[in-house]
């Protein structure tokens, strides 16, 4: 696992998405989510925790990509961030951290597609039931 201190904060995340990502990734796009914020959240289950520049090298994505992952995470309540001071100036480093297991994280789209279903059905039924009078 990777982890950031300002100790070793130049230390280089090695991991990168590999096949079996890949495939968790296009199920994850095929039920809804875009394809970057799978990327992303394949990528930063994987590791303790990383920083926006080992996300783009791993996931192959672009900075402004995994900006807005990393923000629709966070909304979510499925991962945090902290800043690491640099030494000198310059703007702290931002660290992310998975905070919601990804089984969980499984459980909550199954719970929200479940409704999404439901909701489906119930709008197909009220649609039948208006539609019976024309059919008379």
């Amino acid at each position: 696992m990777i982890s950031y201190s300002e100790e070793n904060m130049k230390r280089k995340g090695s991991y990168v998405l590999d096949e079996t990502d890949d495939k968790a990734v296009k199920i994850f796009t095929d039920l809804g989510m875009p394809k970057n914020l799978a990327k992303t959240l394949l990528y930063i289950s994987q590791v303790d925790e990383c920083r926006s520049a080992d996300v783009e090298r791993g996931a192959n994505l672009r900075q402004p990509e995994v900006s807005v992952a990393m923000q629709e995470l966070r909304k979510r309540g499925w991962a945090t961030k902290r800043d690491l001071k640099k030494k000198g100036k310059g703007r702290p480093v931002h660290i992310y951290k998975l905070t919601t297991p990804l089984s969980q994280i499984i459980k909550e789209i199954e719970e929200e597609k479940m409704r999404e279903v439901n909701n489906i059905k119930e709008s197909l039924n009220e649609l039948k039931n208006l539609v019976e009078k024309y059919e008379r």
